[in-house]
């Protein structure tokens, strides 16, 4: 048995009509990250996305007390889309085992400056971050504190000098499909960090976390969770259909 919900939910009650909650239960939240929302608390003092449903769970179902909720992971700042959170310390480390163990999988869509060199493909680069610059590279293998970072890509269409692009992502490093491709000449349209030189600044990055999938923590069934991008360009190149099957 499996379960697979898909985005358009009707938001809950609370601080989360903010959000787009796409699945709940006494152990799981799942929702719709909204873009330019940290998801942890930075430097910045914004308000957080894990904070943000601490208080909405509080609200909700008036705990007393402290509200507990795990991140299982992560989506840099401008990027948006599903997520999910443990609502349990028990939940949390089952859902982090699944990381480990590569049962825990995610797919993103994105837009890209030009179009990779092969329909698809796999990229495996080590990475190095610069957490004083909060900047990552490619170095040679072998670098010291370098990470693998692997990711597979298909090539969904291209238009007007962009192309839609399935991501499956196999490593989880900081900004790693931002990097790998930008490594390749294909920077992600929006990115001001490794795009710079192609893109406008104020332009919105063309990141999508689509689908997260992973074994309930206590059920053991398949979840999948799946949202599609807002149909803005430049999305909007692209039938939603075509997005839609991408990610099923």
């Amino acid at each position: 048995m499996s379960q697979h919900i898909t985005g358009n939910n009707e938001a809950m009650g609370g601080a989360s009509q903010r959000f787009e909650v796409l699945y709940e239960d006494n152990h799981l939240l799942g929702i719709v990250k909204p873009v330019n929302i940290p998801v942890q608390e930075d430097a910045t003092g914004d308000p957080d996305l894990l904070n943000l449903l601490k208080d909405d769970v509080k609200e909700r179902f008036n705990k007393p007390g402290n509200v507990y909720m795990g991140l299982v992971h992560r989506l840099d700042r401008p990027v948006g889309g599903a997520m999910i959170f443990a609502k349990t310390s028990k939940a949390a480390s089952r859902l982090s085992e699944s990381v480990r163990t590569h049962s825990f999988h995610k797919v993103y869509l994105t837009v890209v400056h030009g179009k990779p060199p092969a329909s698809r493909g796999r990229l495996t680069d080590t990475l190095l971050k610069d957490a004083k610059s909060n900047t990552v590279t490619v170095v040679r293998k072998g670098t010291p504190g370098g990470k693998e970072a692997i990711l597979d890509y298909t090539v969904l269409g291209s238009a007007e000098g962009y192309s839609l692009l399935k991501i499956d992502l196999l490593t989880g490093r900081s900004h790693q499909i931002r990097v790998q491709l930008s490594s390749i000449g294909c920077p992600l349209y929006g990115d001001q960090k490794y795009g710079a030189s192609v893109n406008k600044p104020g332009q919105q990055i063309a990141l999508w976390s689509a689908l997260v999938g992973f074994p309930h923590p206590v059920t053991k069934e398949e979840v999948e969770l799946t949202s599609l991008p807002p149909q803005t360009h430049p999305w909007d190149l692209w039938s939603k259909e075509l997005q839609k099957k991408a990610v099923r």
